[in-house]
């Protein structure tokens, strides 16, 4: 019977285990989040700070993958940050207030709507609190380490007042004013919106109108050129609208100065009619014309008056007036827009400047007020506007004189409050503005000094601001930080500095519900000044926008932040309030020559601004309530998103089993592995992906716990060892450059491609015979400390636990530091070990892998005939086909078949097309031809020369059944060892 060799080998070791342990990761968590946080604020220098300012969460309900995206890239970039030598300050932070929070507390209430303003503000506080517990706890749950301890929301007194400081400043410097103008409106909402919180509905139905409009008479005397015209015949506006509900608030028609207009028949219809025909048209989508009996310019027209139907006395000879607009176009509709003043921009805009008044007939809930229809109040009262307006009032119009020409249905884009998801209405209402368009200049060129990651942000980022020139911050809200007004009896408001400053020190004083729950005329609100008119004066019950509480989170330090990193729809919100915020306050306006200045240096609130895209189904759908296919974070780290139990009734012998569950490592290689920058795709096809590379990453570190050796800190460094120490260096340094420009994706690449490549495939292969059967050298100790640096930032859990699981002499040497505390660029091994120089291995690299794929690929074909089983199992012989030409495999003859895993290697010249002796007569030969410094050369895979060393497997015995020299001499060392001992 044959002797066995195992007990004199050294075998890999390791406990550690194939899967993550369960029990295990609360602590692993902890010591790499809270405790770690802890220990790089105290050992990292201070003078060196690095800034992620965050992007506040809404705390309203629970957390999904996008969740997940957000925080662990953040997360990820501040772990980077440290193993470059910075200390990280992350402060989380939660937006609180706003309507969605507002309206779970009303719809749960027993009173709904009925509920006062403290009511609601007690019940949002209360869900607000336990919903940002509840995040945290998720948010701690993906490995993220942060000053959780000192975490911010909007709703903390001391935020609320800085951002009342803020709006002060703001108002100081005359950039905050109230209007009575139109305002983005949502009726499901009751409350004017802000563009940033409107989505656009691609498939939304209205109803458009082509409606006539009767001039008032004596046209005639206005209009020349019209010899032969009918002077009696009346004469029609032709307007089109896609909005009829607003027809009761028609104050004016728009025609342009420079447009030519016709005046025509219809075939259908009595009477005259003033439209726009297009060059080339007959007419489009108008009624049939049946004569065009003359041309007028627009010019002309706006000495014409024309009558709402709806609104004026039909007898009546003063009417509306038509009036020049630059934004009426003749290429779509009539070329003469009705205009509401109360219910469009532009149409406000145009009106303002002649002073025609805004007027809006609808309350806060979208529907009529009894003014829309002052001749019979109860046939439009109460109607909703999106919801049976635009029938009842083409109905009435309809039924009065046949002013309607046609109506048609039409598909289209229209904003939604993207709360509710429910369309939104123009509509004129008294509210605070901010003016945005006097600081435009300098916050653009503010966004010069900015990097943006992606590139297209900027571009993005810069459309918002430059299409903005107001915006609209109050709110018909409870829950929220109120607008510091008070108002006399007349409605007036006063915002004055004395006025804010006394606000502010009752808030301190009282909190800032008091303001709600306060009486309304308690004259402790009120400054010295107006004390004796108390009686008077109200405290307003508008809330700011949510966009101008969390857009005034960086007045939380007076640092810029070197980071801002959210989603790309938040480039038209925190980002560009946060932008705009800081411009408006930091700012001077009363620079020399009245102008402000433009010195806009650090002006921005972030050095770097990056963006992430949103998270898909793994059929590439974005994720959402509505289609039910949101995907939680729990469910990848806890397994089930990818193992399915085992459901009754499956075939016999599958035993029912619960999910293996990942841990956050999995959800942090997710992310990091993706390219964030646009959408990225979650579901079970690339959570399998994930999960075979962290098992791979598993089986390697087990691997190194149970093959690292305190030997191989002296034993010498070969060939090979040099080389896996210089595909070391190289992918540090690759990695590292991804790292430092945020591209985790590109990182994780050549992260796994080295592992696989470099490690795996050659260096490990080459080491095995070494840490088994020989002195157990090698460089398996900085390669293993390399590893876990470059995947601390993404699996910092996983660094945690192999860590825990290194060698016990390892442990008991206190000079090591742990990984995540290491900085990325230490010297990993000491340089007076290296035996050869760098330039030296890095020249003969590409020859020694050359010939190891030549030799790899003619040892498979031996395989496939099975001649061949292990490497071992043959020798090698290298012919040159040019002179000289592998003198750079010469140099490291000796180490030769170690690197290539075999058992012999020769090299060998070939003076020409001759039989080679080393070849010649062998049983069986496989060859490869490789290239080395532009010449060909054959790698012949040939049977092995010696016997099979019982205890190596390497061909390299003198007899069949003896051990070979080395092994023979360590069996003999180990055994005088063990005497020894005993």
């Amino acid at each position: 019977m044959s002797k066995s060799w195992q007990p004199t080998l050294r075998l890999p070791k390791s406990s550690f285990p194939n899967r993550p342990r369960l029990h295990e990761r609360k602590q692993y968590i902890l010591r790499c989040t809270d405790d770690f946080y802890e220990w790089q604020a105290a050992n990292r220098p201070a003078d060196n700070e690095f800034l992620l300012h965050d992007g506040p969460p809404y705390a309203n309900g629970e957390l999904h993958a996008g969740h997940a995206l957000n925080k662990i890239l953040k997360d990820m970039i501040n772990r980077v940050k440290v193993q470059q030598g910075r200390r990280v300050k992350y402060v989380p932070g939660w937006d609180c207030h706003g309507l969605p929070i507002e309206m779970k507390v009303v719809e749960a209430a027993e009173g709904g709507k009925k509920m006062s303003p403290g009511g609601i503000r007690k019940a949002a506080r209360k869900l607000a609190s336990s919903t940002v517990k509840a995040q945290m706890n998720s948010f701690k749950s993906y490995a993220v380490m942060a000053d959780w301890e000192n975490r911010w929301t909007t709703m903390d007194t001391e935020f609320e007042i800085r951002q009342l400081r803020l709006f002060q400043k703001m108002a100081r410097r005359g950039l905050i004013y109230r209007k009575h103008k139109p305002v983005y409106w949502s009726p499901s909402s009751a409350t004017a919106l802000a563009e940033a919180e409107l989505e656009y509905n691609e498939a939304h139905v209205s109803k458009s109108a082509w409606v006539r409009l009767p001039i008032v008479s004596g046209w005639q005397e206005v209009i020349s050129g019209l010899e032969g015209v009918d002077k009696d015949a009346k004469l029609y506006a032709v307007i089109w609208t896609t909005t009829p509900w607003t027809l009761p608030a028609n104050q004016a028609i728009a025609v342009r100065d420079d447009m030519t207009y016709s005046i025509v028949r219809f075939a259908d219809y009595e009477g005259l009619h003033l439209v726009s025909i297009p060059e080339g048209s007959a007419g489009g989508d108008l009624p049939e014309i049946s004569e065009v009996l003359g041309k007028v310019q627009g010019s002309e027209l706006t000495r014409l008056r024309y009558l709402n139907p709806l609104l004026d006395d039909l007898t009546a000879l003063e009417g509306r007036p038509i009036i020049h607009a630059p934004f009426v176009r003749g290429d779509s509709g009539t070329g003469m827009v009705h205009c509401a003043p109360g219910h469009g921009f532009d149409d406000y805009l145009a009106c303002e400047a002649l002073g025609i008044p805004a007027v809006s007939h609808v309350d806060n809930e979208g529907r009529f007020t009894d003014k829309a229809y002052p001749r019979n109040p109860d046939l439009l009262g109460g109607i909703p506007v999106l919801e049976g307006g635009s029938d009842a009032v083409l109905d009435l119009l309809g039924n009065e004189n046949g002013y309607i020409l046609k109506v048609r249905y039409y598909k289209h884009k229209y904003p939604y409050d993207w709360r509710t998801k429910k369309p939104i209405i123009i509509r004129a209402t008294a509210q605070w503005f901010a003016d945005v368009g006097s600081i435009k200049e300098q916050a653009l060129a503010a966004l010069e000094e900015v990097r943006f990651v992606p590139e297209t942000g900027k571009n993005r980022l810069e459309a918002f601001v430059k299409g903005r020139s107001e915006w609209c911050i109050s709110r018909q809200r409870s829950w929220g930080v109120p607008i510091p007004a008070l108002y006399d009896a007349n409605g007036n408001a006063v915002v004055t500095d004395e006025s804010i400053d006394h606000i502010i020190s009752v808030i301190r004083e009282r909190k800032i519900d008091a303001w709600w729950f306060d009486d309304a005329h308690d004259p402790a609100w009120l400054p010295e000044s107006l004390r004796d008119r108390a009686a008077e004066f109200r405290r307003g019950q508008d809330t700011m926008d949510v966009w101008f509480d969390s857009g005034s989170s960086w007045t939380q330090t007076d640092k810029q932040a070197d980071v801002y990193l959210e989603g790309s729809d938040q480039h038209r919100g925190w980002f560009q309030s946060s932008l705009l915020t800081r411009v408006a306050a930091m700012v001077a306006q009363d620079a020399p020559g009245g102008s402000s200045t433009t010195n806009t240096l650090g002006l921005s609130p972030f050095k770097t601004l990056i963006t992430h895209g949103f998270t898909l189904d793994k059929d590439g759908k974005k994720m959402s309530k509505s289609l039910g296919n949101i995907i939680s974070a729990n469910e990848v780290m806890d397994g089930s998103l990818l193992f399915e139990p085992t459901q009754p009734g499956q075939p016999q012998g599958r035993k029912n089993r619960e999910p293996e569950a990942l841990g956050p490592d999995a959800l942090r290689l997710w992310i990091a592995t993706s390219d964030y920058t646009g959408d990225i795709i979650l579901g079970k096809p690339v959570l399998r992906t994930v999960h075979q590379v962290l098992l791979k990453y598993r089986t390697i570190i087990k691997m190194f716990t149970g093959s690292m050796q305190p030997d191989a800190r002296t034993a010498p460094l070969t060939v090979a060892d040099h080389i896996a120490l210089i595909q070391l260096k190289d992918v540090m340094q690759e990695v590292g450059k991804y790292y430092d420009n945020y591209e985790f994706n590109k990182a994780q690449a050549a992260l796994s491609r080295w592992v696989v490549n470099d490690v795996s495939a050659f260096y490990l292969e080459t080491l095995k015979d070494r840490l088994y059967c020989g002195d157990s050298g090698g460089v398996l100790e900085p390669i293993f400390n390399g590893l876990l640096r470059m995947l601390a930032p993404v699996t910092p859990v996983l660094v945690e636990e192999a860590w825990e699981y290194r060698p016990q002499w390892m442990k008991d040497d206190a000079s090591l530091v742990h990984p995540l505390k290491q900085l990325y660029d230490a010297p990993l091994i000491e340089p007076v070990r290296l035996s050869y120089d760098e330039k030296t291995i890095r020249e003969s690299i590409p020859a020694i892998m050359a010939a190891h794929g030549a030799i790899k690929a003619a040892s498979e074909r031996a395989r496939l005939d099975k001649v061949l089983g292990s490497s071992l199992g043959c020798s090698v012989v290298l012919v040159s086909h040019a002179e000289g030409g592998l003198a750079v495999l010469e140099r490291f003859k000796d180490e030769l078949d170690a690197m290539f895993v075999v058992s012999a290697v020769d090299i060998v010249q070939s003076n020409g097309g001759e039989t080679l002796k080393e070849v010649e007569g062998a049983e069986w030969k496989y060859s490869e031809v490789f290239d080395v410094g532009g010449k060909a050369h054959t790698a012949y895979v040939l049977p092995p020369k010696q016997h099979k060393c019982p205890r190596c497997w390497r061909y390299v015995a003198p007899v069949e059944d003896a051990l070979c020299g080395r092994c023979g001499e360590v069996v003999e060392a180990r055994a005088g060892e063990a005497a020894k001992e005993v």
